[in-house]
């Protein structure tokens, strides 16, 4: 299949299948016309209960109530379209040989059926079907009449933060002359608190006899966060290593030869997605680790010459202080009981991923 989403390859995808979170299930369709694969898609199961969706350390910041109601319209399974695990479209791709509005409705049909397959041999009824996600300008949205058939509802979402990298810039220094006073000055405190720590990158040797102290750091950040559908296993950063090798780098910084922080890669042609990283709590104010992250990324994108550097949603305030931009992007989904349930499962998805109000950076020299 001509994609050159390194999402929907055979690589990343043996990664993903073998170090999966426990409560998804990927599964993969091929759709044919005249015996010629002219369309793929990745519907994934989410089984989502209250533990799995609210972190323990952010149980105390949500009344119970909202936590009561939320389980009582997500609790269950869901069949997402995509891949939940990343942000942006990666579950969808088909040929120019069948239309869009064909590809989808046979990608419709095989919900139905996986709904019906998990019914009869889980005994478990899908509650929630969901498509992610969507820029402004994708295609897809020119399929009104597609999603207003099914009852999908379109909810904007965060945005993904994106930095877009000038064809002229070819080294570090490109970039940091490119900022003004206020953000140099930013930049080289950063690299001055990061000054006692050594970036290596870390190969899958490494990887492998280290998973449980990278798994630590990331379960670090991960535990952190205020809601969130899935948890990685302990292999999945090995996983991707081992099936990805150069298209999957992993990098850490060492403090006294002791790992302290750590960020992942996916190099996906001319587009650098940044992936899961992780950080030692106690010492991440202290060396800026995240806002050092966040330059060496950049740094990565320039020298390797990507066009872009896909920072993903969240943190979008300190994102955009690195000169990443907000894209916005749309979902669609419904829940399957009633009208009712599909209006509040608009507003739940507005709670669990608000649209924040924030102040946008402008790091660079006009």
């Amino acid at each position: 299949m001509p994609t050159k989403d390194i999402f929907l390859k055979t690589p990343f995808l043996n990664g993903l299948q073998a170090s999966c979170p426990k409560n998804i299930s990927s599964y993969y369709l091929g759709v044919f016309k005249d015996e010629k694969l002219v369309g793929v898609a990745i519907i994934q199961r989410v089984e989502m209960y209250l533990d799995d969706v609210f972190r323990r350390t952010s149980s105390k910041r949500l009344k119970q109530i909202s936590k009561d109601l939320i389980s009582k319209i997500v609790r269950g399974n869901a069949l997402v379209v995509g891949n939940l695990m990343h942000t942006g479209q990666h579950g969808l791709f088909n040929l120019e040989d069948m239309s869009q509005r064909d590809f989808l409705d046979t990608v419709y049909k095989a919900i139905e059926e996986l709904k019906t397959e998990i019914k009869d041999r889980f005994g478990k009824k899908i509650r929630i079907v969901a498509f992610k996600d969507y820029f402004e300008d994708d295609a897809i949205h020119n399929n009104v009449e597609y999603f207003r058939v099914h009852n999908l509802y379109k909810v904007q979402v965060q945005p993904n933060m994106i930095f877009s990298i000038p064809n002229e810039w070819k080294l570090q220094e490109d970039y940091i002359t490119a900022f003004n006073k206020k953000y140099k000055r930013r930049y080289k405190t950063a690299r001055k608190k990061s000054a006692d720590l050594e970036l290596k990158e870390l190969d899958e040797n490494f990887i492998r006899s280290h998973s449980k102290h990278i798994y630590q750091l990331y379960e670090n950040v991960s535990d952190n966060a205020r809601v969130n559908s899935f948890k990685l296993p302990q292999d999945h950063f090995l996983s991707l290593k081992e099936n990805l090798k150069e298209n999957f780098r992993v990098f850490g910084y060492f403090l006294d030869q002791e790992l302290i922080g750590v960020y992942s890669l996916i190099l996906n042609n001319d587009y650098l997605e940044t992936y899961f990283l992780g950080y030692n709590k106690r010492l991440q104010h202290k060396y800026q680790l995240y806002l050092n992250m966040l330059f060496n990324m950049v740094f990565f994108g320039i020298e390797n010459n990507f066009k872009m550097v896909v920072f993903a949603r969240t943190a979008m305030e300190i994102k955009s202080s690195i000169g990443a931009k907000a894209y916005t992007m749309h979902v669609y989904l419904k829940h399957t009981n009633n009208v009712v349930a599909n209006t509040v499962l608009k507003c739940i998805v507005k709670y669990m991923n608000p649209i924040r109000t924030w102040e946008e950076r402008h790091p660079f020299r006009n």
